[in-house]
């Protein structure tokens, strides 16, 4: 049985403390419509998920953001956290990958504390997006315009506010990816 994304590559780029159903279920959902994920972090090894607060699976990385090219990828999603985006945020390679997709036009998928990564790339100046609440105001002062929204696309980008808002944010997802 074929997927709507048959032959799509989608990049998968958290750290530790990446939220764990932030992480499976849009996986989940780009897998079961035939897309290959890629796993990308800050190091090589494994990357501990969490659930809220507490200690979640570790997942097995499969390259690390300094070796990974925008170019080899059709799509990016970013899984929120309140550690994982902070660390994203501070490492060079990893702004200067997901600035990469934003340079090529490619779709990127992020969702709730996931745009701080966002902010740092200064890729959201003039874009309408939705995250967790706590990051309108830098969201604002990077330039963007912030709506409480389950699931919000705007051009290439789909955001969510929480893992309430999943379902949604992976129809979005793959319907966005499925277009391209």
């Amino acid at each position: 049985m074929s997927g709507k994304l048959d032959g799509k590559r989608v990049a998968f780029l958290f750290t530790d403390g990446v939220e764990q159903v932030e992480l499976t279920e849009p996986l989940k959902a780009v897998t079961d419509e035939g897309a290959e994920a890629t796993l990308v972090s800050l190091e090589a090894g494994t990357v501990s998920a969490f659930n809220h607060l507490d200690r979640g699976d570790e997942f097995k990385i499969d390259v690390t953001v300094a070796d990974a090219n925008p170019d080899h990828y059709d799509a990016l999603v970013l899984p929120g956290g309140v550690a994982n985006p902070d660390a994203l945020r501070a490492d060079e390679d990893a702004v200067e990958f997901v600035r990469g997709f934003f340079d090529l036009d490619k779709p990127v998928a992020v969702i709730c504390h996931g745009p701080w990564t966002l902010v740092e790339a200064d890729v959201v100046r003039g874009r309408t997006l939705t995250s967790w609440p706590s990051l309108q105001t830098d969201l604002r002062n990077a330039g963007a315009e912030w709506v409480d929204e389950e699931v919000h696309v705007d051009g290439p980008l789909v955001s969510s506010r929480k893992p309430d808002d999943l379902p949604s944010f992976n129809r979005a997802v793959v319907e966005l990816l499925s277009q391209r």
